[in-house]
């Protein structure tokens, strides 16, 4: 998989993903004190929500350029794989927005998170479920084929039903909260390459890269008809995943 994160494009045209995510503090419901890491942090941007709570937060992402964002906000922050992330900490609450589905080992991540809350702790996430982005990928994915690619062996993401990613929660020892499968179709900033270039560009990794634009330009042309109105713009077809988990006290 190739995906490079660029923070200033990120926080151009991908800033719906963290201003969304902010739901996701209210559920975790942290306390000043509160020892909470931030597994997929992007830029930061819910990670300075945390801190300027009273939290004492560490940030967690693949993407260095991601974390040295971060840290520019004043935050700690370390370069990480959710599937491999070792004991960091005993943390009172992980979150993790828009990340999850980007790691296809659900089961390691699942473990490390386990790992790294304390007894009592509360693991909080929202995810792209079974069907996000849909349009997209089947459109990318046809593509690829038309070129003689084998497409899922360059689809990034993991998009779960909710019954299937609380099979693994609980298989792990989680007490559920609460679970929560829902559509929200996306206003986007500017044109689908834009969003295209940030988020699928493991796609194009068996495309030459001097026909790439060609490639996403060819994807936009053919999701105009499903995605677009000269009324509201892009839409795009997302459908999330939301839970709320503690690790049991015993």
């Amino acid at each position: 998989m190739i995906q490079k994160w660029d923070p200033k494009s990120y926080a151009k045209d991908a800033a719906f993903v963290s201003i969304y995510g902010e739901e996701l503090i209210t559920l975790l419901a942290p306390i000043p004190g509160d020892k909470v890491m931030d597994l997929g942090c992007g830029d930061g941007f819910l990670t300075e929500k945390m801190a300027e709570i009273g939290c004492v937060v560490t940030g967690v992402d693949a993407s260095a350029a991601q974390v040295g964002a971060t840290k520019e906000r004043g935050i700690k922050a370390v370069v990480g794989n959710g599937e491999s992330l070792g004991l960091l900490d005993e943390f009172d609450g992980i979150i993790s927005n828009a990340a999850l589905h980007w790691m296809r080992r659900p089961e390691k991540v699942i473990a490390n998170v386990w790992l790294n809350l304390k007894p009592g702790g509360v693991f909080v996430g929202e995810m792209g479920a079974k069907g996000n982005v849909s349009s997209v990928v089947e459109t990318l994915s046809s593509l690829l084929e038309r070129r003689g690619h084998d497409s899922k062996l360059h689809n990034p993401w993991y998009f779960p039903t909710e019954e299937e990613y609380s099979e693994l929660l609980m298989a792990q020892g989680f007490n559920i909260n609460t679970t929560s499968t829902f559509s929200r179709p996306t206003k986007i900033k500017g044109d689908l390459v834009s969003w295209l270039r940030i988020f699928a560009q493991s796609f194009v990794a068996p495309i030459e890269e001097k026909e790439r634009d060609f490639f996403y330009k060819e994807a936009e042309t053919a999701l105009r008809p499903y995605l677009y109105s000269e009324k509201n713009g892009w839409i795009v077809d997302y459908v999330r995943l939301r839970f709320k988990v503690y690790r049991p006290t015993s």
